[in-house]
């Protein structure tokens, strides 16, 4: 009888558990999605609009001025090697023309970006790119009020800029700490987006420590939240309400979002917005190294278990690093106890360590691990690489290359300040070109033998075993690379 009953209404109750079903479905996502309508109408008061005006006497046609044009970061340091495609579509974003309707006088141009107050009485922080070459610098508050900011302080290489304006009782943002965050947060940014004031994005984030190329000491907070023209200087906030980054940059191959967009970490601004009032510049730690990944094939030839670290490609002249013993071919494991386990992790490190400070460095060398200690230095305002170069012409059929030694005048004429080394002149298929070398690099080193002329670099080819992993190191455009040469049998 009751199987009979539950025959007659089984497309009922299927219905029904359906619809509950649904129901439940919805009420849990609905549970679990953020509601942002609070927390935007906390803190949109303390975001501002920043407006510039550059006189047309001072206009660079390809500065941060009037309509939005691609650009590539300011270098910070030591550049990564040469050839990354990111360093190609990485865009900075400065914002569309000012709203001067009618007043608009063609001779000034103009830009737009976004801001934040810190304090009531009228510190405001933002982009550096969003303010650099200005001579009139506007911030708009929320209650519509426009008042004419000073520069207080910037600094190019975290691309930031500390604003005043004068007035009280301001509005502001609470900060919060960007350590914290972990990929997969929810994340809210509000700015002017292409000068549609107070606009509210909304997203997770993507990944931390994000290095982009020739901004070394910036370990990003990559975000899917749409970012756009016009955002850059505004603040990024989690689900607390509280700043955890600044928007800066965006990747895209058109100019606008593509899903892929950059924020400066707010420890780290914080820390640069100190510094700026206390003593009106930053300061940043520095070994004097250039580095670069750790490849599986430079770990196998390194004698290493697995790639981890920054392997180090050149080793400056009277820098923090030679002085503490650090070597062309060792790689940093540890600085100052932190795990190093990706090239890009080590420069942030290094610039947020004190000046003068002495930290332990645990290195690889020659498969072995050792400890230097390191006394940090201050990092010069800039990074200026000379590289090394020798006259003999070797054809190297074993490596498929043609090499020479470099004159006198060669030498002077691709700035190679030391002695050694052998130019590439031409590169056939073989395993020099798979393992990238390139016609114009100088080899310096392979197989931690440093090369002084051609002759030695072709007895020395002839002794390299086959069927291993063997590090080369290049000098490329003024910058080192080091490869890994494999020799078939």
């Amino acid at each position: 009888m009751l199987g009979k009953v539950l025959r007659q209404h089984r497309p009922t109750l299927l219905v029904s558990a359906w619809a509950f079903a649904s129901l439940w479905t919805a009420h849990v996502a609905a549970g679990e999605l953020p509601d942002f309508t609070k927390l935007v109408e906390k803190n949109a008061p303390a975001v501002v609009n920043i407006s510039t005006v550059q006189k047309s006497g001072n206009h660079n046609p390809h500065g941060n001025s009037g309509r939005e044009r691609p650009r590539r970061g300011p270098g910070p340091g030591p550049e990564a090697p040469d050839g990354s495609q990111l360093d190609d579509w990485f865009k900075r974003f400065f914002g569309e023309e000012g709203e001067g309707g009618g007043n608009f006088d063609p001779r000034e141009a103009r830009s737009l970006g976004s801001g934040f107050v810190l304090s009531e009485d009228g510190f405001v922080l933002t982009n550096n790119h969003v303010i650099a070459d200005a001579d009139k610098i506007i911030v708009r508050l929320n209650d519509r009020r426009e008042l004419e900011a000073e520069v207080v302080g910037a600094d190019e290489r975290s691309d930031l800029a500390l604003l005043h304006v004068k007035a009280t009782k301001l509005p502001v943002v609470k900060i919060g700490q960007s350590r914290d965050l972990k990929p997969g947060e929810w994340v809210l940014a509000i700015g002017s987006p292409f000068g549609f004031d107070y606009s509210v994005t909304a997203g997770v984030v993507s990944a931390l420590g994000r290095s982009l190329p020739r901004e070394n000491y910036v370990p990003f907070i990559q975000t899917d939240a749409a970012i756009n023209p016009g955002n850059s200087g505004g603040p990024l906030f989690n689900l607390k309400g509280e700043v955890i980054g600044i928007n800066s940059q965006i990747y895209s191959r058109t100019g606008g979002y593509m899903g892929v967009s950059f924020a400066i970490p707010i420890d780290m601004a914080m820390n640069v917005v100190e510094q700026i009032k206390s003593k009106g510049r930053v300061t940043r730690g520095w070994l004097g190294v250039l580095i670069q990944d750790v490849t599986r094939e430079l770990a196998e030839s390194f004698k290493m278990d697995r790639p981890q670290g920054a392997l180090v490609a050149k080793v400056l002249p009277n820098s923090p690093g030679e002085k503490a013993g650090i070597q062309v071919g060792d790689v940093i494991v540890k600085f100052n106890g932190i795990e190093i386990v990706d090239s890009s992790e080590l420069p942030p490190l290094v610039g947020v360590t004190g000046i003068d400070k002495k930290v332990p460095v645990d290195i690889i060398r020659n498969g072995k691990s050792e400890r230097l200690s390191v006394v940090v230095g201050e990092l010069p305002p800039e990074d200026d690489i000379k590289l090394s170069s020798g006259s003999g012409t070797v054809d190297d059929d074993r490596l498929g290359i043609v090499v020479a030694d470099l004159t006198p005048e060669l030498r002077q004429r691709m700035e190679q300040g030391t002695e050694g080394g052998v130019l590439v002149q031409q590169v056939n298929n073989g395993t020099a070109a798979k393992a990238g070398v390139r016609r114009g690099d100088v080899i310096v080193m392979i197989n931690n033998e440093n090369i002084t002329d051609a002759k030695q670099y072709k007895n020395l080819i002839k002794k390299l075993p086959t069927d291993k992993s063997i590090p080369m190191l290049v000098h490329r455009r003024g910058g080192p690379v080091f490869l890994a040469l494999k020799i078939p049998k």
